[in-house]
């Protein structure tokens, strides 16, 4: 968002008169959209990486951590999901399908039985 639109929306809220509303309010539109449009994308991107994550831990046998998740299954991710998307996705959105044990400071995954 334009540094100028934040202004505008300041006076706005100050109580000034402010006569570009409309753009404004396209702008905020406008930005509105494209974050939700990236938020999509981004799930999108989770939901085609889960299967693969899932099933490298059930071929790992045992806890594993996420680099050693990571290492066994980058092949097989989707374009541009890192280490870091893997571990978000473990602790974020599978975790209800998960077994997670920390020690020695390092967290281990498995797939509940």
């Amino acid at each position: 968002m334009k540094k100028s639109t934040m202004k505008a929306m300041l006076s706005y809220l100050n109580g000034e008169n402010v006569t570009n509303l409309n753009e404004i309010k396209a702008e905020i539109e406008g930005e509105l959209a494209r974050g939700a449009e990236k938020a999509k994308a981004n799930r999108a991107l989770y939901d085609e990486a889960h299967d693969v994550v899932i099933n490298g831990l059930v071929m790992a046998g045992t806890p594993v951590s996420v680099s050693e998740l990571f290492d066994m299954i980058k092949a097989e991710l989707p374009e541009g999901f890192s280490r870091s998307k893997v571990q978000y996705g473990l602790t974020n959105y599978w975790r209800d399908e998960l077994v997670i044990a920390n020690g020695n400071g390092c967290s281990t995954y498995t797939v509940k039985a």
